[in-house]
């Protein structure tokens, strides 16, 4: 820690703005980071779920209004939009999600979340930041912070957007059933940032465009006629057919997709029967499909209604029994970073933070739903980028937790830090777009 601070006090954040050199205020960001690590801790101590996030949602709108934001909700759940005018100019959104995931945190951090939450299913489950969004919240703060502090570097319209439910993939899509771009300036250009759990703290990642994965969730209701575990041939065995199912379900890829498309299909969850000697009537099981273009995506669910289909039919069953396949609506879209925007952006950051700490990240098939900021009427170039959180020292220390992992735990003044002056300089550089 001690090693990375020096180097963030000696480092010279610098960006191009008219041809000049844009001086990120390095000194503002040591003196403000003591009050950002205490929201960190206080967001980290206190995650809520998925359309659960009240008191998240009800502290970012205060501290917005407190640097003079005119704060804006009703786009469903607990999203809000906050507006700060700042003369003529471009309008530029920066989003950051607020909600947390059903696990229990195993850091041992001394601020570790004992939180517990009620989920959809009405269990009592164990809440924890895993994905890092807490560190988004706060860097969100720390930028609403240094762009209000520092108006006189830019001129134009800043929209803050504290979004619910990224994780159920539910938020984004209720911004727009809600008319976010109807009822507030329209953007030229939306940014947000993730954690990555494999980059080191100070550097940041890039990546020009397709990003992040299309993500469907898809229930597969696997019908059979149970009887007698001593019995089969009077049955038709829903457990036979699905372990069927999910071994022909793994071709699809490796059979059907061409191999210079990156895709998955994952069965996430199966569940069927109540004791050793019955076969049952029915078997449920839960798939996530991946992939970065509709053709591919469109291949893989077409894929999975035939082998449904057929390996039914070839079980035995009628018509009328053949499995059930559900998608969950809303689907999310693959994350296709605009290629001139990561074009504008890469060498401020560049500039920023010396080449050596900007790295071109690989795609990935986890998902995003900041990619429909992009997707509306009104076109809106978009660029997410990845944050480094590993500690230095631990780099080398073989396989690191993942996000969603119970040991995930952000290095947080480095990760903080670079967050906010990589945000502030890349909004800065759009306000003074020529």
């Amino acid at each position: 820690m001690i090693k990375y601070l020096s180097f963030f006090l000696l480092m010279t954040f610098n960006l191009s703005v008219f041809g000049q050199n844009y001086n990120v205020n390095t000194d503002y960001i040591n003196q403000m980071y003591p009050q950002w690590e205490a929201l960190y801790k206080d967001l980290h101590q206190h995650p809520e779920l998925s359309m659960q996030e009240m008191k998240t949602s009800k502290l970012m709108g205060q501290l917005l209004k407190e640097k003079g934001f005119e704060v804006n909700d009703g786009f469903g759940a607990y999203n809000l939009a906050a507006v700060y005018k700042n003369g003529p100019g471009p309008v530029v959104l920066i989003r950051a999600d607020m909600d947390a995931l059903p696990i229990e945190e195993q850091t041992n951090l001394p601020y570790a979340s004992k939180a517990k939450g009620i989920n959809a299913a009405g269990q009592e489950v164990s809440v924890m930041h895993a994905c890092g969004h807490d560190i988004h919240m706060t860097v969100f703060q720390g930028v609403a912070n240094y762009l209000t502090q520092h108006k006189d570097d830019w001129k134009g319209t800043l929209i803050m957007v504290a979004q619910s439910a990224e994780e159920s993939g539910l938020g984004a899509d209720l911004f727009f059933k809600n008319g976010l771009y109807d009822k507030l300036p329209k953007p030229d250009y939306a940014l947000a940032l993730h954690c990555n759990s494999y980059l080191e703290a100070g550097k940041v990642g890039y990546r020009s465009g397709p990003m992040m994965a299309s993500v469907d969730m898809i229930d597969v209701t696997v019908l059979g006629k149970g009887g007698h575990g001593a019995a089969p041939h009077t049955t038709v065995d829903p457990i036979v057919l699905s372990s069927q199912l999910i071994q022909a379900f793994q071709t699809i890829v490796s059979r059907s997709v061409n191999p210079i498309e990156p895709a998955v299909v994952t069965v996430g969850s199966i569940h069927g029967g109540s004791v050793h000697n019955v076969i049952p009537d029915e078997v449920k099981m839960e798939l996530t499909v991946r992939a970065y273009s509709p053709e591919v995506r469109n291949l893989i669910i077409d894929r999975i209604h035939i082998l449904c289909r057929q390996l039914g039919l070839a079980a035995g069953l009628t018509e009328d029994l053949l499995p059930r396949i559900e998608i969950r609506e809303p689907i999310t879209p693959a994350t296709i970073n605009d290629e001139k925007l990561v074009s504008k952006l890469l060498p401020v950051f560049q500039n920023t933070f010396g080449e050596s700490n900007v790295e071109e990240m690989p795609q990935y098939t986890v998902g995003e739903d900041f990619s429909r900021f992009g997707m509306q009427d009104h076109h809106v170039p978009i660029c997410l980028f990845w944050l480094g959180t590993v500690d230095p020292a631990k780099m080398d220390m073989g396989q690191l937790p993942s996000l969603h992992s119970p040991f995930f735990a952000p290095l947080p003044e480095p990760s903080i830090k670079t967050g906010v002056a990589a945000m502030s300089a890349a909004a800065v550089e759009l306000f003074n777009q020529q």
